[in-house]
């Protein structure tokens, strides 16, 4: 775990639905809300031991209101929809922000195969 980039700084965007986070290996990054939120490390959201996951739809508009401290290792987010569960280790958001075109491209493929349609955010619609 040693070799796990860490955070130098994190700000959290509201105006723009996003949160941004500098690592001490010199990668950063920027996600939007609804990425973090689609792919909390909650179980609600990943399911138990890797069963019941929870495909999450409809989160494009979905905001941060809270970041919160969890020892030296981690961050929960608490997102105005009401979400408030799983723990944000520094090792997941790294692998989050490296591969986030990936993962985000997964999570609308996995949309698709559930007959679902994103809506654009408002952000989105308005920009």
């Amino acid at each position: 775990m040693s070799d796990t980039p860490h955070p130098t700084n994190i700000v959290m965007h509201q105006a723009s639905h996003r949160l941004e986070i500098e690592f001490d290996d010199g990668s950063s990054f920027e996600y939007p809300a609804e990425f973090l939120r689609v792919y909390s490390p909650s179980a609600e959201v990943r399911g138990h031991w890797g069963q019941g996951a929870k495909l999450q739809l409809d989160k494009q508009d979905v905001n941060i209101e809270n970041i919160l401290p969890v020892g030296q290792y981690a961050i929960k987010i608490v997102y105005d929809d009401g979400h408030d569960s799983g723990l944000y280790d520094w090792a997941y958001l790294h692998d989050l922000g490296r591969k986030q075109a990936l993962y985000w491209n997964e999570y609308l493929e996995k949309l698709r195969e559930a007959g679902h349609t994103r809506t654009p955010s408002k952000l989105e619609s308005d920009g």
